[in-house]
């Protein structure tokens, strides 16, 4: 893409319109990933960096569901026809993410919770719990091989010449078999919205306010902005704050399954390090939106979408990362609360 002037870019109509609701798809992932660390620093005053890596399970799982309900032939199908497996891969891999999730909680950080660890060791739990995520999904292929799963996969798929490819090929990029072709509904000011876009937009927007009337209106919610707000307190008023926890770290984990299976209907291909790039910029959304804030966590996204929108058209798609970290950089500067700032503890029911 031939980059633009700055008046080329906000001086057409037609060209701002197209990059600013493209970068709103994205966004709207980079809103479901960064639930999970917004709602895991909300509680626990802490950087959960392994979430990532949980994200990157659920992309897996996806690509695993579709292996198993419709092979490894490469086909091109409509969001329509697609959507019923599109369905049994959203639970797998919220159900995957979830898990992952919980392991880590109970692995990685709650031994150091009860016994008052400081903040920095927890941090370095989470990095090392980050590294190892990733590298026993690019040691797949030995571990299946090494349990006979490799073997008795050639049952379950079309064609057992490739039926191990995606566990045999574990540091490769691996393509979804599946690949869902977008269908033009309608224009906006000239920006062709397809099928795909508007469901990852509405499914992730339906997400997170759905999300955010459980944490401020139910008595799991309150517990959660109780232990949020003042551990020692809850925990007097009878609040378990381990299942507070064990549940927020839960529904970040299911909320990272979700933008896993979007990002699969949307981008098609994951690895081993797909959540890392995604996983930075996601916690990007977080810290802009104000960490700790679940609605800040969604304005954040959209608005880190829509910026990087405008800086790959402006200075090159290869600009595109650079422009986030520097947004980055420049919100811790200038509002390192965020742009919200508001604490999930002092969340108004």
């Amino acid at each position: 893409m031939t980059p633009l002037t700055l008046h080329e870019l906000f001086g057409n109509f037609d060209s701002f319109t197209n990059f600013t609701l493209g970068g709103l798809v994205f966004g709207a992932i980079y809103a479901l990933i960064a639930l999970g660390y917004t709602m895991v620093y909300g509680v626990l005053q802490l950087i959960n960096f392994a979430h990532s890596e949980v994200f990157m399970y659920g992309t897996f799982a996806v690509a695993w569901v579709f292996i198993l309900l419709h092979g490894t032939d490469q086909v091109s199908w409509s969001l329509g026809h697609a959507l019923p497996i599109l369905l049994v891969a959203l639970i797998g891999a919220m159900a995957m993410s979830a898990g992952v999730a919980l392991l880590l909680e109970r692995v990685a950080y709650r031994p150091l919770i009860n016994k008052n660890a400081p903040k920095l060791i927890a941090l370095i739990s989470a990095i090392g719990a980050s590294f190892a995520l990733s590298e026993a999904m690019g040691l797949r292929d030995k571990l299946t091989q090494k349990i006979g799963l490799a073997d008795n996969l050639k049952d379950y798929v079309s064609k057992p010449g490739v039926a191990i490819q995606n566990m045999g090929q574990a540091r490769d990029i691996y393509s979804n078999p599946v690949t869902i072709v977008p269908k033009h509904l309608f224009n906006i000011f000239g920006y062709r919205v397809t099928d795909v876009d508007l469901m990852i937009v509405v499914s992730a927007v339906l997400m997170m306010v759905a999300l955010d009337q459980v944490v401020r209106r139910t008595r799991f919610g309150r517990g959660i902005r109780a232990v949020a707000q003042d551990p020692e307190a809850a925990a007097l008023m009878g609040v378990n704050s381990t299942r507070v926890v064990q549940g927020t770290f839960l529904i970040g984990g299911m909320m990272a399954g979700a933008a896993a299976t979007l990002y699969m209907t949307k981008i098609g291909s994951t690895q081993l390090n797909a959540g890392f790039l995604l996983g930075v910029k996601a916690f990007t959304a977080a810290v802009m939106g104000g960490i700790g804030n679940l609605r800040g966590a969604l304005l954040g996204g959209l608005i880190l979408g829509v910026a990087e929108s405008w800086g790959s058209a402006v200075f090159g798609d290869t600009w595109r990362d650079v422009v986030a970290f520097v947004l980055l950089v420049l919100i811790l500067l200038v509002r390192p609360s965020g742009i919200l700032g508001e604490a999930l503890g002092k969340a108004r029911a």
